[in-house]
């Protein structure tokens, strides 16, 4: 299944859901049977699921071009580069202390770094 086929799967799953949920509140408000609500819903939902679960052909539709492993190889990944950590600042230091008064100036600092 593509995409495109789950986004489709998903909306279809979705307005059958509702649907079914609609008819059967109604069937189950007219007839003035909880089990016939329960039941239509039910029957909704297996149907939802028959039609939405499976691979079907019309999910298909934009299937994805995978690269061969010759051209993956000459393609590589870029490298992401990790930029080093700050020093904490004054700011840092001041705001420490005034959270937890308690503490030493010498922890702070080493809490800073």
């Amino acid at each position: 299944m593509d995409w495109q086929g789950q986004k489709l799967a998903e909306q279809i799953m979705q307005i059958m859901l509702l649907v079914f949920a609609v008819t059967a509140f109604v069937a189950g408000y007219v007839l003035g049977s909880f089990q016939m609500m329960v039941l239509v819903y039910a029957g909704g939902v297996t149907l939802t699921g028959l039609i939405t679960i499976p691979n079907w052909l019309f999910f298909n539709r934009h299937p994805l071009n995978w690269l061969d492993p010759s051209e993956a190889e000459k393609h590589p990944k870029p490298q992401v580069t990790v930029s080093p950590k700050k020093k904490g600042s004054k700011k840092t230091i001041e705001l420490a202390h005034r959270l937890d008064p308690s503490l030493p100036t010498a922890n702070l600092v080493t809490l800073a770094r």
